[in-house]
């Protein structure tokens, strides 16, 4: 599965986005899909994910209330609604792909990284 991510910008603090990953090579239907973020000089976290079937999902403590992440099997592609950004938001995202995998998985569980794209929140 190649995985392309999109949707990055420069935005205020407070503002909104949508991020997209589109997703070629084979359906997601059986992957967890999944967002992290590495904002520079730190660790690679997990931001939110979703189970295959788009029922269930999962969200860092960080953005709990504030992102929400949605895919469309149809399309093929996964999404973060990021809305309340703060600076600290700020970081490369990334979308993942997991086959059959649980919600809780830790980030080496994910099979299929896409090239991140980036969101700067000013203060």
């Amino acid at each position: 599965v190649q995985l392309q991510a999109s949707g990055g910008g420069l935005v205020q603090a407070g503002g909104s986005l949508r991020l997209s990953c589109a997703a070629s090579g084979r359906s997601i239907r059986t992957y967890t899909m999944a967002w992290f973020r590495q904002a520079p000089g730190k660790e690679r976290d997990f931001v939110a994910a979703i189970n295959n079937g788009g029922v269930f999902t999962d969200y860092g403590d960080s953005v709990k209330g504030r992102f929400t992440i949605s895919r469309d099997n149809a399309k093929n592609a996964v999404y973060l609604q990021v809305n309340s950004l703060e600076p600290e938001d700020t970081a490369i995202y990334y979308c993942a792909a997991n086959f059959l995998g649980n919600l809780k998985a830790p980030l080496r569980d994910y099979e299929h990284w896409g090239q991140g794209t980036l969101v700067t929140v000013s203060s």
